[in-house]
């Protein structure tokens, strides 16, 4: 792969920002904005707005991508009663599914509904191959009733192609707090599970375990470099491989309003040092992205979806 695609919302009081934005970068440091940074694609469905993106190239070279149903700027004052509590416990069920062959041409957008009436709001899907059973892993964060609707725990369901879905299932529940913005990745035979803390510690959070779906630990490495920044606003980890090896891991810093949002990045040698050094100073943005996804591309991929413009 020669490039990477970040899929994306933006921080705006206006329900353009609540879409899906793309975002190009030839080496992973240095990214420029897609379609003169306006959407590429628009929620015309649920809560007529989308935002925790993540995107997926399958074994079979489609693209899929899947986001929380939610607008504030639509909503959050109106449906919601401008009270955080309320989308936590009565927000859509659904995700929003997008998918393409080429990622310039996409389908219609569908809804997915994993979540029953014992659900909460779905918030932050992430999806990762299993090469054990030849399939999807789809998670993401929710309150439940088993908790009374109280810490939010994650939950995943399996897929072969994002049509039928199994029935969700629990992945991790911390027992002293809510868990957020699960992002999972694979070396070296190891998986390694990001998360938000919603408290004890109230911060991001990197776990290891053997199966993916199985038992994780915590990596206290990673943990002491979180304890060096200086707020705990940071959430939505994504993370990638750049071309010299190294692991890229984006935190989203939301602990200003207006265009002091967006990702942060942080550089370790490996997932499995659990060592993330902070270096924006390496990195440049058009403007703050929030909570997305960044996937490879061929340099191919990267002209087309560069010199595509497309308009609502």
């Amino acid at each position: 792969m020669e490039a990477y695609l970040f899929v994306h919302f933006r921080e705006k009081e206006t329900t353009d920002g609540e879409q899906v934005y793309f975002a190009l970068s030839k080496d992973g440091f240095h990214w420029e904005q897609v379609n003169d940074g306006k959407p590429v694609l628009w929620s015309k469905m649920g809560d007529k707005g989308v935002r925790d993106h993540t995107i997926i190239r399958t074994k079979d070279n489609k693209f899929f991508i899947l986001a929380t149903d939610l607008s504030l700027a639509g909503c959050y004052k109106t449906k919601y009663k401008s009270n955080w509590v309320n989308i936590a416990r009565y927000g859509s069920k659904s995700l929003s599914l997008w998918e393409s062959d080429d990622l310039i041409h996409w389908s219609p957008q569908r809804m997915i509904t994993l979540g029953n009436d014992d659900f909460g709001c779905l918030w932050a899907p992430d999806i990762i191959y299993d090469k054990e059973n030849n399939d999807y892993v789809i998670h993401w964060s929710s309150a439940h009733v088993s908790d009374n609707y109280k810490n939010k725990a994650i939950y995943y369901t399996r897929t072969k192609d994002f049509v039928n879905f199994t029935k969700a299932e629990l992945m991790y529940r911390k027992e002293d707090s809510g868990v957020i913005d699960s992002a999972i990745y694979e070396e070296n035979g190891t998986y390694y599970r990001f998360l938000k803390s919603e408290g004890n510690p109230t911060a991001v959070i990197l776990q290891k375990g053997k199966e993916l779906t199985g038992t994780y630990t915590r990596i206290d490495a990673f943990d002491n470099e979180m304890q060096k920044l200086e707020s705990a606003a940071y959430e939505a980890p994504t993370a990638f491989q750049l071309a010299n090896g190294k692991w890229c891991l984006m935190l989203d810093f939301f602990g200003v309003r207006g265009d002091g949002q967006g990702y942060v990045p942080f550089i370790a040698d490996d997932l499995a040092s659990g060592r993330f050094i902070r270096s924006e100073e390496a990195f440049s943005f058009p403007y703050g992205f929030k909570h997305g996804t960044v996937l490879s591309i061929t340099g191919e991929e990267y002209n087309h979806i560069k010199d595509r413009k497309v308009t609502d």
